[in-house]
């Protein structure tokens, strides 16, 4: 394979964890393990050092979690991408690194084969989250806090034109680039045209940031979806 390799660090607590996975990703041509960190307090120096592509981020470690390490990177300029790695499906702590800026997250009881394949997608630009498991989380953040995340979230979305959000609902949904363009009648160009101008008016850093904003407005729920 000529393409460069991407970048890998792995965060994890469980120095066997941290084995298994480096044993995983070691089959993968295309993945280079630059680095491995045992607490989410070593991270923004092993980046530093490393200059990873993807960070595969555990939530629950003992001196600083996963969740503070995920917002302390995606401040960086040179930020990497940053998957989270579970055992829950619906964790309010995956749903704040969301927030936070992760571009998804995997079980860490994903067949290794899938594992892989979500470092490839994020390092393409494209977050690791089903339409299902979207909603899923989403459904899991609507709490008592419903009403006045909704009034900012609203706020927020003053700043798109109509058919930015358009396009934001329909992330919202779970749609891709492509299926978007079909159904508002426009070319896949433009559709990522507006999202990138959705995440700079925003000040977010990607599409699942969109959606969880979007189900905050209430958007999707107007919507009948």
């Amino acid at each position: 394979m000529t393409a460069t390799p991407i970048r890998l660090l792995l965060v994890d607590d469980d120095p066997l964890v941290r084995a298994g996975l480096a044993l995983m990703m070691g089959g993968a041509g295309d993945i280079e393990i630059v680095g491995e960190a045992a607490d989410g307090g070593e991270v923004e120096d092993v980046v530093q050092r490393t200059r990873p592509d993807v960070v595969l981020m555990d939530i629950r470690m003992p001196s600083v979690d996963g969740l503070t390490a995920t917002e302390r990177l995606r401040g960086r300029k040179d930020a990497p991408q940053v998957v989270v790695l579970t055992t829950f499906h619906a964790d309010e702590q995956v749903l704040h690194a969301l927030r936070a800026g992760a571009a998804g997250f995997v079980l860490k009881d994903t067949p290794p084969a899938e594992i892989v394949d979500a470092v490839r997608r994020v390092a393409a630009g494209e977050p690791v989250l089903s339409p299902a498991v979207t909603r899923q989380l989403m459904r899991h953040a609507a709490g008592t806090a419903a009403d006045s995340r909704q009034a900012r979230a609203r706020e927020r979305l003053t700043a798109l034109n109509a058919r930015e959000r358009e396009v934001a609902v329909a992330v919202g949904r779970g749609l891709a680039n492509a299926q978007i363009a079909a159904e508002l009648f426009m070319s896949v160009a433009t559709v990522k045209t507006h999202v990138s101008r959705i995440l700079a008016k925003l000040g977010l850093n990607n599409r699942v940031q969109i959606a969880l904003l979007a189900y905050d407005a209430g958007l999707l729920d107007e919507d009948g979806h």
